[in-house]
């Protein structure tokens, strides 16, 4: 990509791990963005040892050595997932209009920044796209020889957005959950019973405050105010993190440590806007089995989930 200069503001979240760290920002570093903004949060003082590697990891940022305009968030005391990430956002967007979002163990392939940079310009007056990702859950699949393709879900393993659309959309605390679960009308979201149960059940748990997470209010808002994402054709991003030392994602799965592909250039663009159904199904009953492969792993049988889930995949 010889002819290509990433302009748009890169936001780096991070945390206790210098090795993912240091792989990621390395990408970031070959991209030269003009500005790059790093959320970090504070060591928990129950972990030892763990002030040395959040210090070790913030180090890393003061390698930057392209012309780069570098803020940084820090917090001093351990706010935790959720309030760390969607503080870190809500500062993010304070700052800028729009921006690249990687996390600590979302490793990039080249071509992701020039995707996400050429999407957000396209679609900055559509108020129909909410974000652009950079992953793809299709294992190959695909329905046309497009680019990219636009969904329901909100895969945030490296994205892109606008501060109109996160300032619009984002309620950390689901002030709308209630009203949307007592009028049912999350039934209207999700095409199966399975999905509706599912999520109906981490939305519910999120409002309680018993899940420490910032991710699953983002989607939840994208779908009150009709958003849809744009989903790459190719995956772009590998996930590096999952297993030990992770702090959200101890156990396996079947999205973690994906190969990447080179996104080609000039983008060829949906000639319509709006949510491939058939694609959505598909990850869904996806992620279906991988929810079952954790339960199976459990169990000791874990090869037997595994033939079930090639098995899917070789038959759509």
């Amino acid at each position: 990509m010889p002819d290509f200069q990433l302009t748009t503001p890169v936001a780096f979240i991070i945390f206790n791990r210098p090795d993912k760290t240091e792989r990621v920002f390395a990408e970031i570093a070959k991209a030269k963005p003009p500005k790059l903004l790093v959320v970090g949060d504070g060591a928990r003082i129950n972990r030892e040892g763990e002030a040395i590697k959040v210090a070790a990891t913030r180090a890393i940022i003061d390698r930057v050595d392209w012309p780069c305009e570098v803020l940084t968030n820090f917090s001093e005391i351990n706010l935790g997932c959720k309030v760390r990430v969607s503080s870190g956002l809500d500062w993010v967007f304070e700052q800028v209009e729009e921006a690249i979002i990687l996390e600590d163990d979302c490793l990039p392939h080249p071509t992701f920044f020039r995707f996400c940079q050429e999407l957000l310009e396209k679609y900055r007056e559509d108020q129909r796209v909410g974000m652009i990702s950079g992953d793809n859950f299709q294992f190959g699949h695909r329905v046309n020889n497009d680019s990219y393709y636009f969904s329901n879900f909100n895969h945030i393993w490296g994205w892109a957005s606008w501060r109109s659309r996160w300032q619009n959309d984002y309620d950390v605390d689901l002030k709308y959950w209630p009203m949307i679960r007592e009028e049912r009308r999350f039934y209207d979201w999700f095409g199966t019973r399975a999905e509706q149960d599912f999520f109906a059940d981490l939305f519910e748990k999120t409002y309680q405050k018993k899940i420490d997470t910032w991710d699953y209010q983002w989607n939840f808002g994208s779908r009150l105010n009709g958003r849809i994402a744009a989903m790459p054709n190719v995956n772009l991003i590998s996930n590096i993190g999952f297993g030990v030392g992770a702090t959200h994602t101890r156990d396996g799965s079947v999205f973690a440590d994906m190969l990447v592909e080179e996104m080609a250039f000039p983008l060829q663009h949906p000639k319509a806007v709006f949510a491939s159904i058939t694609l959505d199904n598909r990850f869904s009953k996806t992620s279906l089995f991988t929810r079952i492969k954790r339960i199976l792993c459990k169990l000791k049988s874990a090869v037997i989930v595994r033939m079930l889930l090639m098995r899917f995949l070789r038959g759509n």
